[in-house]
């Protein structure tokens, strides 16, 4: 083999097997929608979602020159300017002139400064915009280690795309209320884009009535997705019950009370713990660790695409839910 030949087959190759993982994965999807087809109970945004985008989304964002999306590096950069374009391609608007809210940060017991950037814009609710439900999910991960590449397929590459999706959908299809979809960084470094978008956010703090925060929800043997959040806030049970009954994914309600072992209570595990300190209701979605997490092996050939489509459309079910009852949520919670 010459070594122009193996040079394009190395590059040929990993493109050719992704592409077939994705049709795989649409066409598992498609024979499944048309066996539900006809079925009065079947959620519409299952014929909205655009599962070839979603993971074409996830590759991008987990592809290695993204160099794991570390906070305050080239490839944290890299991925900052894929979604930026992104949220333009969706409809996402920015507050002002600019997606970016730069903020600056330092570790437990150190005095170096690291800075972030958070990526923030909205979609204007048609009845009520002046109040907000936040969708959020962190797009930093873990870099390079031991020359290793962390490339974060599941955490959380997922979690965003599955929000650059609910946000084109409530581009075409206008909430009732404003949305505000925020891809946070440093979420690995202690939460650090969480804490400063609670702290200083777009709107007034009070318009806030809920957060939705996505963070790994790609990767799954048994289709099971868990919905956490309403141990604290019992109002929004009912709620996530209705959405579970319908669901294409198993929904869980757990991994959010207290118990012997704190990886069990997701409560202060994510983005949504910032919301959760400054008493604004959450509800995170998620699933269980697995045997890719925190490791190299987080890539996109390794998550399960089928499941991802139907968390998916299982997320946007819950944020039209939210929508709808936005107000009664919020007299709810007072």
């Amino acid at each position: 083999m010459s070594s122009t030949f193996a040079q394009l087959s190395r590059r040929l190759i990993p493109c050719v097997a992704a592409t077939l993982v994705v049709l795989a994965a649409l066409l598992c999807h498609a024979s499944d929608s048309k066996k539900k087809k006809g079925n009065a109970g079947a959620d519409p945004s299952s014929r909205v979602i655009d599962a070839g985008q979603l993971l074409r989304d996830v590759q991008a964002l987990a592809d290695d020159r993204m160099q794991g999306r570390k906070t305050d590096t080239e490839g944290g950069a890299r991925a900052r300017a894929y979604v930026v374009e992104a949220f333009k391609r969706s409809g996402v608007e920015p507050f002002g002139a600019s997606y970016l809210r730069p903020f600056e940060f330092s570790y437990p017991k150190q005095t170096a400064v690291h800075h972030g950037v958070n990526i923030v814009g909205q979609i204007r609710g048609r009845a009520r915009p002046e109040r907000y439900l936040v969708v959020t999910a962190h797009y930093d991960h873990l870099g390079v280690v031991d020359k290793k590449i962390y490339n974060g397929a599941d955490d959380n590459a997922s979690g965003v795309a599955a929000l650059l999706a609910v946000a084109k959908y409530f581009r075409e299809h206008p909430p009732a209320h404003s949305i505000i979809f925020a891809a946070l960084d440093a979420e690995e470094d202690s939460g650090a884009g969480g804490r400063w978008f609670v702290r200083s956010p777009p709107v007034e703090q009070r318009a806030i009535v809920l957060n939705v925060n996505l963070d790994m929800v790609s990767h799954n043997e048994r289709n099971e997705l868990y919905a956490a959040g309403a141990a604290h806030y019992p109002f929004l049970k009912p709620y996530l019950d209705e959405i579970a009954a319908r669901a294409p994914v198993r929904l869980l309600l757990g991994h959010d009370r207290p118990v012997p072992s704190s990886k069990d209570d997701w409560t202060q595990q994510s983005d949504h713990a910032a919301f959760h300190a400054a008493k604004i209701p959450f509800v995170y979605f998620g699933v269980e660790d697995h045997a890719n997490y925190h490791k190299p092996s987080d890539d996109f050939k390794t998550i399960t695409p089928r499941f991802f489509v139907s968390a998916v459309e299982t997320i946007l079910s819950a944020v039209r839910v939210f929508d709808d009852n936005l107000a009664a949520i919020e007299k709810q919670r007072s």
